[in-house]
């Protein structure tokens, strides 16, 4: 695990360490090509510079966001954006992560992708890429 993505889990209450920590520990396994680091004060990971998952402490607790999400045809991910095609699952506990259904999310995450690395170019137009 990258240091400042570490140092981000360090700095949570325990329970959401443990949340972030299965979350970083598997989204590196599944995704071994993806860049990761510290966007928008949290971890994200990138294929080819492209924002696939992430994650953050929210009130509602640790919220993992996929950028492509909404089309996953995912029930788990119902947080859905309004704006974008992301959508995000929201985890208090880390017995609450499915890692079955994590993996498969991060599967789905490399096939489905919309281009947000070029979305300022496009003047907030999104393309499907693949």
């Amino acid at each position: 695990m990258k240091e400042e993505i570490k140092a981000y889990n360090d700095k949570q209450i325990v329970t959401d360490k443990e949340i972030c920590d299965l979350l970083a520990t598997i989204i590196n396994e599944e995704l071994p090509q993806a860049e990761s680091k510290i966007w928008h004060a949290h971890p994200v990971w990138f294929l080819e510079g492209n924002p696939i998952v992430g994650y953050s402490k929210q009130k509602k607790g640790i919220r993992l966001m996929f950028w492509s999400g909404s089309d996953f045809d995912e029930e788990e991910l119902n947080v859905k954006g309004t704006k974008f095609k992301d959508a995000s699952i929201f985890f208090n506990n880390v017995s609450e992560v499915d890692t079955k259904d994590l993996k498969r999310w991060l599967k789905k995450s490399r096939e489905i992708q919309w281009d947000y690395k070029n979305i300022v170019k496009r003047k907030g137009q999104l393309e499907r890429l693949k």
